[in-house]
């Protein structure tokens, strides 16, 4: 678990999520390259992860999440659409992993402003990072990964860029019986409050952040009350997109992943 990693182990990481190579970190904190690879090893040996850049990751969601999520104040404010029956108390993790992918934008990590309050304008560097963000276009879950008995039809999630460095996000989960639900949505990658319209009776709110261009961490809210942060990750190539997810109410849990191909 990560909270048994040293603050040596921590700072490596850290470095790693900020964009820096073991090369680079070794220089930087005067250690040689295999004295950082080995620390490196030891804290995915501890985490349980098997990969250093998705533990750094991890490690960078838990610090947003424990710095600058502040969903107090109740939820946004807007028009919402009539929403679907409850899928009942015997709903799993599983389909709200693929039901809650909402919003995306591009940004950087450093807000400044608080969690829910209103941020101003957004600067033109959000509208040029949005024009060639790596997340922009359509994305279809592939639902071979998810267990049977939580599988869906399909889930699409559709990524636009709107004024104002914003996003347009338009999802769509068809179940089992060929029912559809749909959710959209505005937002910056900006550390504001937005809603959540739609058909999704999970979520009614949303708040972005994006420490780098291929990977967004968006916290989802519902009542004014966090439920769960989740990254985003575009593969090099762009063809691929992975999700991770920490949930609110339960610390820090395993780590769930989805995964998503580009459709368009």
């Amino acid at each position: 678990m990560i909270a048994a990693l040293t603050d040596k182990e921590v700072e490596i990481l850290r470095l790693l999520a900020s964009g820096h190579t073991v090369k680079s970190i070794a220089v930087q904190l005067g250690r040689s390259e295999a004295s950082i690879n080995e620390r490196l090893r030891e804290a995915r040996r501890k985490a349980h992860v098997g990969s250093s850049r998705e533990l750094a990751r991890l490690l960078a969601a838990q610090k947003n999440w424990d710095e600058n999520i502040d969903l107090h104040s109740g939820p946004p404010q807007g028009d919402t659409a009539a929403r679907a029956p409850d899928l009942g108390p015997a709903r799993s993790k599983g389909p709200i992993i693929m039901l809650l992918a909402l919003p995306a934008a591009a940004a950087l990590f450093a807000a400044t402003g608080n969690f829910g309050q209103d941020g101003g304008n957004p600067p033109a560097a959000l509208t040029e990072a949005a024009s060639h963000s790596p997340l922009a276009g359509t994305w279809s879950l592939d639902v071979n990964r998810i267990p049977e008995a939580e599988r869906p039809a399909k889930v699409t999630i559709a990524f636009q860029p709107a004024p104002g460095g914003k996003w347009r996000t338009h999802v769509e989960i068809t179940r089992p019986d060929g029912s559809i639900q749909v959710a959209d949505s505005i937002a910056a990658a900006d550390g504001v409050t937005v809603p959540v319209t739609g058909t999704m009776d999970f979520i009614d709110s949303a708040v972005l952040r994006q420490p780098e261009p291929g990977t967004l961490v968006m916290t989802l809210g519902k009542d004014g009350k966090p439920v769960s942060t989740r990254v985003y990750t575009v593969s090099k190539d762009r063809k691929g997109m992975t999700e991770t997810i920490i949930w609110a109410a339960q610390g820090l849990p395993k780590l769930e992943t989805t995964y998503f191909n580009r459709v368009g």
